[in-house]
């Protein structure tokens, strides 16, 4: 056992069929390596585990509730192995919380990573997922297991409710803007929002959810054959449908008509909806670029770029 450990994450994006695949349609994630967790763990003298994070640092025992569940994995991952030494776990993060990137899902992954770092032992991706999960149903209640699969991933991810992941290969001749809107994204209020769309005109809202699930199929399709431009058709028309179901609001309409009139192929929101984030679609670099500047300057907090699959490391 040393008496270090290290261990890494990165955020996720959701590439289509958020909302929908509440209603078991089809969802595309991805690793999204632009933004990311580490996790350092080491021996203390201290009385007691300290957490050192910009969101808390002191004690871990007396760290605020909306840690409870780092603070809970970080409790099971030392009994299970029995480690009796305090131990200083200090959290990085370049991922922004509440904005649909599954920042709590990658802390949880950078924790575990950096405690098997530390004992020095083996870690096989079924044991790293179960302690993931057992972090996001104390942060999140029922977690579909996406967010843990996605930021400890390295290939995209298709995604049915209730039926093992798809992995496939990400190899797209295009690079993808990501902006964040600087609100907190609202998912609780939008998915009861959709679920009362639903229970007043069943028909049209089952209609539109169905179209998005096929819209996610076709993606899937324009991925594996680097097809931009098809993916980017589907990234259009899934922002109309979740316009209908009130998903969006006006800063994100904003900033996807930004991204579209600067030349991107294609935009969506992505995640929860009204606020967290948006996304776009860009041909070159350059061209990605341009977009994110324009994003900034229409008031964007953040942007971010990463190629996909071909340029994957920007």
């Amino acid at each position: 056992m040393a008496n270090y450990g290290q261990g890494e994450s990165s955020g996720k994006i959701i590439l289509m069929g958020e909302h929908a695949v509440v209603y078991g349609e089809p969802a595309i994630a991805f690793p999204f390596y632009a933004t990311k967790v580490t996790a350092f763990l080491e021996e203390l003298d201290a009385m007691d585990d300290q957490l050192v994070s910009s969101y808390y640092s002191g004690n871990l025992a007396e760290a605020p509730h909306t840690l409870k569940n780092i603070k809970k994995l970080f409790i099971h991952l030392k009994k299970e192995h029995d480690i009796h030494k305090n131990l200083q776990l200090t959290i990085e993060s370049t991922i922004p919380a509440e904005r649909g990137m599954g920042s709590s899902a990658a802390v949880a992954t950078a924790v575990t990573r950096a405690f098997y770092d530390y004992l020095a032992l083996p870690l096989s991706r079924e044991i790293l997922l179960e302690k993931v999960q057992l972090s996001e149903k104390i942060a999140h209640g029922n977690p579909s297991g996406i967010d843990a699969a996605a930021t400890s991933s390295l290939q995209p991810i298709y995604f049915i409710k209730g039926h093992p992941f798809d992995y496939f290969s990400l190899n797209i001749d295009a690079f993808l803007i990501v902006a964040d809107t600087g609100i907190k994204g609202q998912t609780r209020e939008a998915v009861k929002d959709v679920a009362h769309l639903f229970e007043r005109q069943p028909h049209e809202t089952g209609q539109m959810i169905q179209k998005l699930g096929y819209l996610t199929k076709q993606a899937k399709q324009a991925i594996i054959e680097n097809s931009p431009e098809m993916l980017a058709q589907t990234m259009d028309e899934s922002q109309s449908l979740l316009e209908k179901l009130t998903i969006s609001n006006d800063f994100l309409d904003l900033l996807i008509q930004t991204a579209k009139d600067t030349g991107a192929l294609g935009a969506k929101l992505t995640g929860g909806g009204r606020g967290g984030c948006m996304i776009a679609l860009a041909q070159t670099k350059t061209k990605a670029q341009e977009i994110s500047q324009a994003l900034e300057d229409a008031g964007a907090a953040e942007t971010w770029i990463q190629g996909l699959g071909v340029h994957t490391y920007v």
